[in-house]
């Protein structure tokens, strides 16, 4: 199965991992699968960047895209990427007009994601190669209040024949199947990669996810400490259910503020409401931290290799359109 941002990316197949992680084996796991892997820089040091970078070019000779979020400035990351020889730089959360010019002229190839058709026209101008439009059922971090049905034919409307990537909701082959026919290119996939044998995240985190249903998260700028204000969408947890028996309380006076409820097997310490998710060694209240995931949680019901993820999609992709066809 493949579109023509398939064949711009150096792709098999249309499905893209949102930049879920800071590590490199998930990406490059994705990447030989036939898709396109990604991992996240903006919480890196530009040393760890560059080593990040390397050791996914060491797991794979395939393509892969690094984001970067525009909430801070990143023209240093940037430099870095491109140093590297990284050629596919994805943006969020911000105006991606003052790095365009840079990956271009490294020869690479911008993503940016959207959160409405007007924000998409916008990137446009600038200059990026193709938008990502996310949906508000999306996990993580979310800009946007419209959903990805909604959004995606608006946006491949607003910029064809820029090509759009799909995000919100896409979990299984059904929901990309949905996103194709909606006009977009390929898949925008974070939550059911979560719930994958190489995700970097602790063991809690995918089983809640397996046993998670539709109606068990929350869009909210509760997990906000490190982000300020920034909206994201996570599971339900005890810190939530607290917050909420307070009479859902603002920044500054909700329950338990400033409690420490992980460390990190670096040593750092993790507050309660902190944006950081559980990573594979932190130790404490797992359950308590920012567990972010997607409406299409329900869809996720097994941990399993990334391969069989991306072949998953696709095969049962393939079968629904086929089956539509006839």
């Amino acid at each position: 199965m493949r579109t023509p941002l398939c064949d711009t990316l150096g792709i098999d197949a249309p499905v893209v991992l949102a930049p879920i992680s800071r590590g490199a084996a998930l990406a490059a796991a994705v990447s030989n699968a036939g898709g396109l892997g990604q991992f996240q820089g903006s919480w890196l040091s530009p040393d760890g960047l560059r080593e990040t970078i390397r050791e996914a070019r060491a797991l794979t000779a395939r393509p892969f895209a690094v984001n970067l979020v525009l909430e801070w400035p990143q023209h240093e990351r940037l430099a870095v990427l491109l140093e590297e020889g990284v050629r596919l730089v994805s943006f969020h959360w911000g105006d991606p007009a003052p790095y365009v010019p840079a990956v271009h002229a490294a020869g690479g190839l911008v993503l940016s994601t959207v959160a409405s058709a007007e924000e998409a026209r916008q990137a446009v101008a600038a200059g990026v190669d193709a938008v990502v439009a996310q949906g508000w059922e999306a996990g993580g971090h979310v800009r946007g209040e419209v959903s990805t049905l909604a959004l995606v034919p608006a946006v491949v409307d607003g910029v064809s024949p820029v090509p759009v990537i799909a995000a919100g909701g896409i979990a299984d082959g059904r929901t990309l199947a949905a996103a194709l026919a909606l006009g977009a290119q390929a898949g925008w996939v974070g939550t059911r990669f979560v719930a994958t044998v190489e995700a970097p995240v602790h063991e809690d985190y995918k089983r809640r996810l397996v046993g998670a249903v539709e109606t068990d998260t929350l869009l909210s700028t509760l997990f906000d400490v490190g982000w300020r204000g920034a909206p994201s969408r996570a599971l339900v947890n005890s810190t939530v259910r607290r917050w909420r028996e307070a009479g859902c309380p603002p920044d500054g006076s909700r329950p338990g503020e400033g409690e420490v409820v992980a460390r990190a097997a670096e040593g750092y310490e993790v507050v309660r409401y902190a944006a950081d998710d559980p990573l594979a060694g932190m130790a404490g209240e797992i359950e308590a931290m920012a567990t972010y995931a997607g409406q299409g949680v329900a869809l996720v019901r097994d941990v399993v290799p990334a391969a069989a993820v991306v072949r998953g999609l696709v095969e049962e992709a393939r079968r629904v359109l086929a089956d539509l066809a006839s």
